[in-house]
């Protein structure tokens, strides 16, 4: 199902093969002011999320056709819409599969539709966290590292560093209180908004992107064992 203006509230699209999946979803998301679209298979999804833009994507692993999986990775190559996955599988490896394509948070089914809407709200406040222009702050800069928040854009020597929104979010996050070791609990809260126990795994796939992406950084991101991560606080050259 395609659609068109909302009127100024959010769309989310839907996407799984079981209506009643959908439904549920549906009626939760509306009574939370949504406006809700869907899709019962990859095809459709892929169209849907190119051609008419929805704020969030809610996007089931095991689809007829082109899989969640495959949906996550095209979308990905045009489009940085926030992807909640829905997975019926208990392996860890096709959550880590679904964030390493570009996912932004998973749910395993069954899952509670209000733990969705909170996850889903929670994503979409963090999205809208800019900064005016005026109240921008001034670039970060740590060693060969560079950060520019108004412009949400990553240097590393000098190269830029494509990075997704929540892998900024979280470098900033880190940057911003160098040196302090934040737990994965405590990142879940502030980058991802969350207020209930979310995924820690979530955490550190994303950490592991980051690492990739921003090879060659000095400072460079600690681990903590048994606590969490920090930005390397030692003075750098």
């Amino acid at each position: 199902m395609a659609f068109t203006g909302n009127g100024g509230r959010d769309t989310i699209l839907v996407v799984d093969d079981e209506q009643r999946i959908i439904d549920l979803a549906r009626m939760y998301l509306e009574q939370d002011g949504f406006r809700v679209a869907s899709a019962t298979n990859g095809t459709a999804a892929k169209r849907i999320i190119l051609a008419d833009k929805p704020n969030l994507v809610v996007l089931d692993l095991m689809l007829p056709g082109m899989d969640g999986l495959e949906v996550c990775r095209r979308v990905r190559e045009e489009s940085d819409v926030p992807i909640i996955m829905l997975t019926a599988r208990n392996d860890d490896i096709d959550k880590i599969v679904g964030l390493e394509l570009g996912a932004d948070d998973y749910l395993t089914k069954p899952f509670n539709p209000s733990e969705l809407v909170a996850r889903i709200r929670a994503i979409l406040r963090r999205a809208d966290r800019n900064p005016p222009r005026d109240e921008a702050p001034p670039p970060i800069n740590i060693g060969n590292l560079r950060i520019d928040a108004l412009g949400r854009r990553v240097e590393v020597a000098g190269k830029a560093v494509d990075l997704r929104m929540k892998e900024f979010d979280l470098l900033r996050t880190l940057a911003d209180s160098k040196g302090i070791v934040f737990s994965r609990e405590r990142l879940l809260e502030v980058v991802w908004g969350y207020d209930f126990a979310g995924e820690t795994r979530t955490v550190d796939v994303h950490i592991a992107h980051l690492r990739h992406k921003l090879r060659g950084m000095d400072p460079t991101i600690d681990t903590i064992w048994g606590v969490g991560y920090k930005l390397d606080d030692r003075e750098t050259a």
